[in-house]
């Protein structure tokens, strides 16, 4: 078995967790698979697989190769595709940091596949930022000011931020006239930033001015939804996206406090790697994320 079709193999039976299914929708025979990741394996010095006698799942190595033999696999399509003149088609693996998936991608998302009806999505949304190049991820959706790095950019637009708290929590503490009287007696909820594992201060622009100011944090969280609702639950105060939290505002359950001092808008931006041609479908994917955020759409 050659090299490239030992890769195909290895993709197969990691989706499948199984030799035989895997045996079964290539017409290989189980054994000449069993040779074929053995081999692989001792040329790569790494086990890529845990086998037992009712699964096969992959290691972290084997996670991390999964991912790498994806992108060579759409890249040899993409290669021929290219020279058979035929729409963009194929795996297309999406991460989307917090709740940005939910409330602002996936809505659009069934008028792509529409355009696109060969191209298949993976979007993983969590509150960690993945290792791009490293997890095999052909573009990411990040919030904030990136640093600068192996990816390539497209900045897509600037994401409103609101300082919010409950009203519950604000019979206990008050209701903030300015951003000095935050410093007598109120509360934040911590959020833990991923990137640096320090919790991040209020934030708020006054004029051509940008002040931070970090308050005690009796709880401190690590996700999007733990920050909601300990604000909901009257904790602390919160600064989150405006799209997130004008829901809320609008049925009483958050209140907006110091409009006339708002946190700076986040700078909204799809990442991917800068040393790679990108795919057609990745290219389709960028303009078409590009459209969903341009103002005159």
């Amino acid at each position: 078995m050659d090299r490239f079709t030992a890769l195909r193999a290895f993709v197969r039976i990691v989706e499948r967790r199984s030799f035989t299914r895997a045996s079964d929708d290539l017409g290989i025979p189980r054994a000449t698979l069993t040779d074929a990741i053995k081999a692989l394996e001792q040329r790569l010095g790494v086990r890529l697989l845990h086998r037992t006698t009712r699964l096969v799942v992959p290691t972290l190595e084997g996670e991390a190769f999964y991912g790498r033999c994806l992108r060579l696999i759409a890249d040899m399509d993409d290669a021929e595709a290219a020279f058979r003149d035929v729409p963009p088609r194929g795996p297309l693996r999406v991460e989307v940091h917090g709740t940005l998936g939910r409330h602002l991608l996936f809505p659009h998302l069934p008028e792509f596949l529409q355009r696109y009806p060969d191209i298949e999505l993976e979007i993983s949304e969590g509150d960690r930022y993945v290792d791009v190049l490293r997890e095999g991820v052909d573009a990411a959706l990040r919030v904030g000011t990136l640093e600068d790095s192996d990816l390539a950019s497209r900045r897509l637009t600037l994401l409103r931020e609101v300082s919010v708290a409950s009203p519950g929590y604000l019979r206990t503490h008050g209701v903030p006239d300015s951003i000095e009287s935050l410093q007598h007696g109120h509360l934040m909820v911590g959020y833990r930033s991923s990137a640096s594992g320090q919790l991040i201060p209020l934030e708020f622009q006054a004029g051509a001015q940008v002040r931070y100011v970090p308050l005690p944090a009796r709880v401190r969280v690590s996700g999007a939804d733990a920050f909601l609702g300990a604000a909901l639950a009257g904790l602390g105060i919160i600064q989150a996206p405006r799209y997130r939290m004008d829901p809320y505002i609008a049925r009483g359950q958050l209140v907006e406090l110091l409009a006339e001092t708002p946190p700076t808008p986040s700078p909204l931006s799809l990442v991917y790697p800068r040393n790679r041609t990108p795919s057609p479908r990745l290219r389709v994917f960028i303009d078409w994320v590009a459209s969903v955020f341009d103002p005159a759409r």
